[in-house]
Formats: structure tokens, sequence, C-alpha cells
């Protein structure tokens, strides 16, 4: 029940940062979330834990996240701006996984064990597997430009904020099942039997999809953040 709890606590933690990011940065403060989210997201990913009787890893919530940043862009903002902020995440989550098994080349202070234990242990988290690396990218970029294109495509059909809810989770719902089939695809393609392959797919949406369902509440908060704002500057 412990680890139950504690990733409904960063799920409600996760969504309070990037209200407080709106508020406090505006516009620019849901875009510096994108590459935060990518590059946490890949952090906490190594940990796996149990999660209402399933195995899971971490890194699911903040990784969804990224999904109601790009909807609250698009709402308030426009397509370009959500598209923007997408590009963004890219070149970050390129050049953390460049610029960390660059850093890993180094060789550690001979004599000393803590370096050593160091570069271990970074060497853990940012090593680069080619076909992680891949599938991550490539489920990032199509899910995260079918996210927005879709949302608009609802906004059309269901315009003003009584239809927010359906357009921000249609989107973002599909999005995530694109996402996760493309990552479980690439990454583990030939290296696990269909019925494991079909576990994690099961277990790494449904943690996406109760991100996508209980961040509804606050993309109507952004949303009245952004309109107040808004009549202020007026």
């Amino acid at each position: 029940m412990q680890n139950e709890l504690l990733w409904l606590a960063m799920l409600l933690a996760n969504f309070l940062l990037i209200i407080l990011a709106y508020r406090l940065f505006g516009k620019w403060g849901l875009i510096m979330w994108i590459p935060i989210s990518v590059i946490v997201a890949n952090i906490q990913v190594i940990q796996t834990v149990k999660l209402f009787g399933l195995a899971a890893t971490l890194g699911n919530i903040v990784y969804a996240t990224s999904f109601l940043v790009t909807d609250i862009l698009s709402e308030n903002y426009g397509k370009q701006e959500a598209k923007k902020a997408i590009w963004i995440g890219f070149f970050s989550l390129i050049s953390m996984t460049l610029l960390m098994n660059l850093a890993l080349e180094f060789i550690p202070l001979a004599g000393d064990d803590f370096a050593l234990v160091s570069h271990d242990a970074t060497s853990t988290i940012f090593s680069l597997m080619p076909r992680i690396a891949v599938a991550s990218l490539t489920a990032y970029l199509l899910s995260q430009r079918h996210d927005v294109w879709a949302f608009h495509v609802w906004k059309n059909r269901f315009p003003g904020d009584r239809h927010l809810w359906l357009r921000n989770n249609l989107s973002t719902m599909v999005s995530q099942l694109i996402d996760s089939l493309v990552f479980v695809l690439i990454a583990f393609w030939g290296v696990y039997e269909w019925p494991v392959l079909l576990e994690i797919f099961i277990t790494t949406y449904f943690l996406k999809w109760i991100v996508a369902a209980a961040d509804t509440p606050f993309v109507y908060w952004a949303r009245g953040i952004h309109k107040k704002n808004k009549f202020v500057m007026e």
C-alpha cells in the first residue's frame, strides 16, 4: 500500500508543480516543464516497483504530464507553441543522452573509491542502450505530435470550455496508447515473449491512462489562470 500512496502523492506533486510553474513563469513555465519531464522520466524509469498488483517502472507519471502541458499550451496559446515545446523536449532528451554518455567515457580518479562508485552508479542510469534510446525518442516524437494534432481536431469539432475535458482526454489517451505501443515494440520486440510484451504494454498504458484521467481538473485550472491573466493585461 505504501507504493500506491507514494505514487498518488507523486501524481499530485507533478500536477501542482506544473500549475506553480505556470503561475510563476506563464507560458515559459509550461515549456520549461517539457524537458524536465522527459529527463526525469528517463532517470526514474530504471527503478522497478509494484503498483496496484502490477510490476511497473517509475517515470510514467512525470512523462505522462508532458501531454497535460502540451494540451494546456494548445488550448491557451495555439498549436505552434505546443509544437515548439515538443521540439524543445526532443532536443533536451538528445542533448542529455549525448552529454552524459560523453561524461561516462572519462576515466575515474584512480584510488578514489567514491569516484569509482559514482561512475558505476552514473553509468547504470545514463549509459546509452541504442535500442532503448531509439524507442524512447521515436515514441516521444510520434505520440506528442499526434497529441497536438488530435487536440485541435477535437477542439474544432467540440469548441468551448464545456468540452475542454473531452478534447483533453481523447487526444491524450490515444497519444499515450501510441507512445506505449511504439516504445514497447521497438525496445522489447524479440527480447521477451508475447505474453510478457503484452503485460509490459498493459501496465505502462494503464498507469498513463490514470494520469490522463486525473489531469482534467488541472487543465481547467490552467485555463482559468490564463483567462484571469489575459483579463488583467487587457
